[in-house]
């Protein structure tokens, strides 16, 4: 068990690709740097940060259910484009007691019409958007403060 209570951040598709992908829209941060970002901030405010991606909307299912499972402090999700088709995704959050907090770089609601529906939202705590990387040490101290 670690010494501090950990936050599960989970990331979808694509987004392994941030800094190549789209940076006008993502930014120039990778995936790296935000995990950088945000292991300097959970070190300042007491917790550690447990950072995965993957490709596989299961096993972001998967992961929401070992976070429930392993007592995590909180999950940050940006489940990418399965934030707007994910049903299981939405069903893993809403059978989970640990609390979910939606992630994402840009404001979806600025964005195509079909990003305006978000699964995820539906069934998370809260949503951060639209602050670039810093959505995500934005979200990283709303759940410290869970």
């Amino acid at each position: 068990m670690p010494d501090s209570p950990v936050v599960y951040v989970l990331n979808g598709p694509n987004l392994n690709m941030l800094g190549l992908r789209e940076p006008a829209i993502y930014g120039s941060d990778t995936l790296d740097d935000i995990a950088g970002m945000l292991d300097d901030r959970a070190q300042e405010i007491g917790l550690e940060i447990d950072m995965r991606q993957t490709n596989h909307e299961g096993l972001l299912v998967d992961w929401i259910q070992e976070a429930n499972a392993r007592g995590a402090k909180a999950v940050l999700l940006n489940a990418g484009a399965f934030t707007h088709t994910s049903i299981a995704i939405h069903d893993a959050i809403k059978a989970v007691s640990v609390p979910v907090i939606e992630v994402h770089l840009s404001n979806p609601h600025l964005r195509e019409t079909f990003r305006h529906k978000s699964y995820v939202g539906m069934a998370a705590k809260g949503t951060i958007a639209g602050f670039g990387a810093h959505s995500y040490v934005l979200a990283l101290d709303a759940a410290a403060k869970l």
